[in-house]
């Protein structure tokens, strides 16, 4: 399992992802699972994968090299697509071909080749759109009222998002924002771990801004860790005891 995360603000969009992949207990390797399209002042699309890797993989290569999508006559590409829901389109049929070709798993092995990605980006003359393409090939948009999308383990990092993000948050705080959400994550699922990449894209420049690889090493990466885990402990300690408590005055 992974988690990758999107955020969408008036500024631009934050995104991060893990690297670790997990087959079982001793089979634990790292890959990449942030992808970047990239024509420099014409486009920029980032990628998000979660799910079975084989599958993941496969998409990622039609996307970079090309394949005919549904009712396509030639290859297209990410660098080829000309506006952000066509390319939230195209991950679709390229997960769905991939898919259609995997099949179903051998009877009595117990196989997932479902895969969910995440695709934000901005192309010149068209606006700046963020999209989930779940595993069945259909997606979903992120908006105002919701200005973040997760794949993977979700659940975890989910809670920093709902009470800090806003679209007005500016992209700083976000991703600083998204790294809080990672560590936690870490924390409590031993499928998710560093190195983790991070990626800042500013609106209306079509090129990625700010990317970084944060190992668990990694000095800022530790010490957001740990003054995270102090804070949240310090009011924790300062929230006041329930009235009905051991030791409660008692009306």
């Amino acid at each position: 399992m992974t988690y990758c995360l999107g955020i969408y603000l008036e500024d631009g969009m934050v995104f991060a992802g893990d690297t670790r992949t997990n087959a079982g207990v001793d089979a634990v390797s790292k890959f990449r699972k942030l992808h970047l399209f990239e024509t420099p002042g014409e486009r920029m699309i980032c990628l998000l994968s979660a799910g079975n890797l084989g599958t993941t993989q496969s998409v990622v290569t039609l996307l970079e090299e090309g394949f005919r999508g549904e009712a396509e006559e030639a290859e297209c590409t990410l660098y080829d697509v000309p506006t952000m829901y066509d390319a939230a389109l195209l991950v679709g049929q390229a997960l769905r071909s991939v898919t259609a070709r995997i099949g179903h798993a051998p009877e009595g092995q117990d196989a997932d080749f479902s895969a969910t990605f995440l695709v934000g980006g901005q192309i010149t003359g068209r606006r700046m759109r963020l999209f989930q393409v779940y595993s069945a090939g259909n997606f979903i948009e992120a908006t105002e009222d919701t200005p973040y999308l997760q794949i993977g383990e979700t659940k975890y990092g989910k809670p920093i998002l709902e009470r800090v993000v806003t679209p007005e948050l500016d992209l700083t705080s976000a991703a600083k924002c998204a790294l809080v959400s990672m560590d936690s994550t870490v924390r409590s699922n031993l499928s998710v771990g560093p190195p983790i990449d991070i990626l800042i894209y500013e609106r209306d420049t079509y090129k990625a801004g700010i990317t970084a690889r944060m190992t668990e090493n990694d000095p800022y990466y530790q010490m957001i860790s740990r003054q995270w885990a102090g804070g949240l402990r310090q009011l924790f300690d300062e929230l006041p005891p329930p009235p009905w408590g051991p030791g409660a005055k008692q009306g």
